[in-house]
């Protein structure tokens, strides 16, 4: 029991330990207390923060102080944000509940060594300007998604070069359409996508 509360003394001294121990309680208080809590304090823990932020309940986060976050970003219930490799979302970013964004990922190239002894690769994430990612997206580490992208609930973004303003599925995600092609309604072309795949 002392051993525990000597930790605990630790983990408070400590601004990020501060910050964990106070977000497992803040992040799953509903209603207009959790609601202020979480986003007057916790975007003054990020290395960057612009104004308008909603944060909903249940959002996790490794290495807070290396997110970037624009203006009027929403990131949605239960978001696991990974961003010790460095993580910028855009101006008007949407990330749908349960989004998880990965900027670190094991090394395992040595055959003659457990996974856990071989330490890291730490790869930036940036989620441009305007986009949204539905409902349980992963995002890998290095993913650098332009502006304007859409993309539909559970997909997987690999790193790798998408195009401005496309619509992606799929796992690994690919485009299937483009929010800027002429003559199309935009709009209904991203909820008809949305439904088909249940977000």
């Amino acid at each position: 029991m002392f051993e525990a509360f000597k930790r605990l003394r630790w983990d408070w001294r400590d601004d990020i330990g501060r910050f964990n121990l106070l977000n497992a309680i803040w992040m799953r208080t509903p209603g207009t207390l959790g609601f202020v809590w979480r986003n007057r304090h916790v975007p003054r823990r990020f290395l960057a923060a612009g104004r308008g932020i909603i944060i909903h309940e249940g959002v996790r986060y490794r290495g807070v102080h290396k997110i970037r976050c624009g203006d009027r970003v929403e990131i949605g219930v239960g978001c696991f944000l990974q961003a010790s490799g460095g993580l910028r979302l855009g101006d008007d970013a949407i990330l749908g509940p349960g989004v998880k964004i990965w900027t670190v990922n094991h090394r395992f190239a040595d055959l003659r060594k457990a996974i856990q002894d071989q330490g890291y690769d730490y790869e930036p994430v940036t989620i441009g300007r305007g986009c949204w990612l539905g409902a349980d997206v992963f995002v890998m580490p290095g993913v650098d998604l332009p502006e304007g992208c859409v993309v539909a609930a559970r997909s997987v973004l690999a790193k790798k070069a998408y195009p401005p303003f496309s619509i992606l599925a799929g796992y690994p995600a690919r485009v299937v359409g483009r929010r800027d092609a002429p003559g199309t309604a935009a709009r209904a072309e991203v909820e008809s996508l949305m439904e088909a795949v249940g977000a």
